[in-house]
């Protein structure tokens, strides 16, 4: 397939795949790990699904395709004891995966040292619905995707693939920003009332999050309960603004959040506006390089206190 003025050539993705494998492979047989953490085809044609690997012979399942949409810095934290008592780890990386893994370090739930990153170079992959081998294209790539500018692992062990020329496509999510913080505050206040209201408080943002590891969450507990854990509009609200504060100076934009939500909230809206805050306030930003603390885990006294009325 060719480039047209809105698609992207996916021949990458095959060429992914094969050098995908036979790295799996190798590291799998020299015992570098004692698991590789990918993706595999799923039951549906043309989807793909999380992936642990520890046999070599298994290592031909793994694929890497548009459908790969998963971020697989979830499965080294905490959330997944299970596969962190396998061993030492391999994890398949796209460029915006590697922001989750430098966060994860930089808050001492992993060690570089404990873990070999197989990065990928990724043009892109499917928005929330798409299925099967529909081309990647204006209509099919997700929002994150359009503006994305890590296309390339920075920090990877191997950097596998090479990222094809890509159409210049119009940027979604500055847009709907941009759009947001137009509003006056009552529009905002509608406007996040309205999509919060939709909110069932399945917690799939939850469950999907790389940075939600923590083994009892806050809003789970009743004695004494701190957010009301029925889908009500007081509690719905509660419930994310908790998340949204939880997740700032934190979330590496990875948008799964959103991905997962049944209910379409624009999570990662948020996620975005809460982290241009935190870079207007503090000149801090989730990044591809470890860091310790937050601005928001951290005094000092040079902080921005105009907020202090």
């Amino acid at each position: 397939m060719t480039n047209t003025a809105h698609t992207i050539d996916t021949a990458l993705y095959d060429a992914v795949t094969d050098a995908l494998r036979a790295e799996a492979k190798k590291v799998l047989e020299s015992g570098t790990a004692a698991a590789v953490i990918g993706w595999q085809a799923g039951r549906r044609r043309g989807s793909a699904v999380p992936a642990i690997v520890t046999d070599p012979a298994d290592a031909e399942k793994l694929i890497f395709s548009p459908s790969c949409v998963n971020n697989l810095a979830l499965y080294l934290t905490k959330a997944k004891k299970e596969v962190r008592e396998k061993g030492k780890l391999a994890v398949v990386a796209k460029g915006c995966d590697m922001k989750a893994l430098a966060g994860l370090m930089g808050e001492n739930q992993l060690k570089r040292d404990d873990v070999y990153i197989i990065g990928v170079a990724c043009a892109g992959v499917y928005g929330p619905a798409i299925r099967g081998n529909a081309p990647l294209d204006d209509g099919t790539l997700a929002r994150k995707c359009r503006e994305c500018a890590a296309e390339l692992p920075e920090g990877a062990d191997v950097s596998l693939g090479t990222v094809p020329r890509r159409p210049a496509f119009t940027p979604h999510e500055a847009a709907e920003l941009a759009r947001l913080e137009a509003m006056t505050p009552a529009e905002r206040w509608a406007f996040w009332k309205e999509h919060f209201s939709r909110c069932i408080r399945c917690y799939a943002c939850r469950q999907v999050c790389p940075f939600c590891y923590c083994e009892q969450c806050l809003c789970d507990r009743n004695r004494p309960q701190a957010v009301e854990t029925t889908p009500r509009p007081a509690g719905n609200m509660a419930w994310h603004m908790v998340r949204a504060m939880h997740l700032a100076g934190r979330c590496a934009g990875c948008a799964e959040c959103e991905r997962a939500c049944p209910m379409d909230i624009p999570l990662n809206l948020l996620n975005r506006k809460m982290a241009k805050e935190l870079k207007e306030l503090y000149g801090h930003e989730a990044g591809f390089q470890a860091k310790e603390k937050g601005p928001l885990a951290e005094y000092r006294e040079d902080d921005n206190q105009s907020f202090i009325k």
